[in-house]
């Protein structure tokens, strides 16, 4: 019998799920449809009233065996500075079946894209000055380099990306979307002595060389002259603190996902304590978090409409 040959239900019972909607047909008309057993406990069943098909709804997790806790723990784990076999024996002491270092590896490509994807498109109230600055790597034996955009008041890393050379091209596409995040309130944008910096500021931020044109500041610090960019090196210090055990990237797309998931930890699971508060308090004091920040961050990346779906129109560009 499908679910539409059932009495009506009352009016208040369907509005209780308003928030859900059918996977095949968008309607919100939806009905709880009992319960469906996983491996990760169990999953609550929908009809919908327009199609009559029944589905579960996608949190992040879907077809997933291990439970979100244990899921998100690991990648708190990894990011804190635990090693990826260190953490698959944390794990199997609290849980009753343990699971391979390569999977929580996978669990971190993975959640890292996804949740990039989502905290990529909310742009963030910053300061008035940005520091880039770059780190080296190896990447199977070869150089590539980490960079980074980082907002002074807030400490959020606005923009990054592991790039195999620092061509002014790829260095641009990590000013430019620093700019497109930060809007015009940034006035000051200070780097190290790397030649480039002037042509990259000016194809993103808009330096011009005469004073009346020019739409910010380039701000050059040299090591030898002035000292250090203080505030992003002793960023630089946190991710040499995870990153002093790796033993080389083995790819450059798989050291994207993992530096991609450093700068989530960093920005939404670690508090600072220069300011005593996560970045993204700062940044986007809009964004509530619980406990479990991973787990809201997957959750809020696989349904949106959870998160002020008025603000998320208002920024424009989140697919």
């Amino acid at each position: 019998m499908s679910c539409g040959q059932n009495k009506p239900q009352k009016e208040s019972k369907t509005s209780e799920y308003k928030k859900v909607s059918c996977s095949f047909c968008k309607s919100e008309k939806v009905i709880k449809w009992g319960l469906r057993k996983t491996g990760r406990g169990k999953v609550q069943r929908y009809c919908c009233q327009e199609c009559n098909r029944k589905f579960t709804v996608d949190d992040g997790f879907y077809r997933m065996r291990n439970h979100p806790q244990k899921i998100t723990q690991a990648l708190h784990l990894y990011y804190s500075g635990t090693s990826l076999r260190k953490t698959q024996e944390h794990l199997g002491v609290f849980n009753n079946h343990n699971c391979s270092y390569v999977t929580i590896l996978k669990w971190i490509q993975r959640y890292s894209k996804l949740v990039g994807n989502y905290v990529d498109n909310l742009k963030v109230n910053v300061g008035e000055e940005l520091m880039s600055d770059e780190m080296e790597f190896r990447t199977k034996g070869e150089i590539s380099w980490f960079v980074d955009v980082m907002d002074t008041k807030t400490r959020f890393i606005v923009s990054s990306d592991f790039i195999k050379g620092r061509t002014i091209e790829a260095m641009s596409k990590v000013l430019k979307k620093a700019k497109i995040r930060t809007g015009e309130q940034v006035k000051i944008v200070t780097t190290d002595g790397m030649m480039g910096y002037a042509t990259i500021l000016k194809k993103t931020f808009g330096l011009h060389k005469r004073e009346k044109l020019t739409k910010i500041k380039h701000n050059l610090v040299i090591a030898s002259e002035r000292g250090f960019n203080h505030k992003i090196e002793r960023l630089h210090n946190s991710i040499r603190e995870r990153t002093k055990i790796f033993r080389g990237f083995g790819n450059l797309n798989s050291a994207k996902t993992i530096m991609k998931g450093y700068e989530i930890y960093y920005n939404f699971c670690r508090k600072h304590q220069a300011i005593n508060k996560y970045p993204y308090e700062l940044a986007i004091p809009e964004l509530k978090l619980g406990v479990n920040k991973w787990l809201d961050l997957i959750n809020l990346a696989k349904n949106r409409k959870l998160y002020n779906k008025a603000y998320l129109n208002e920024l424009g560009g989140v697919n």
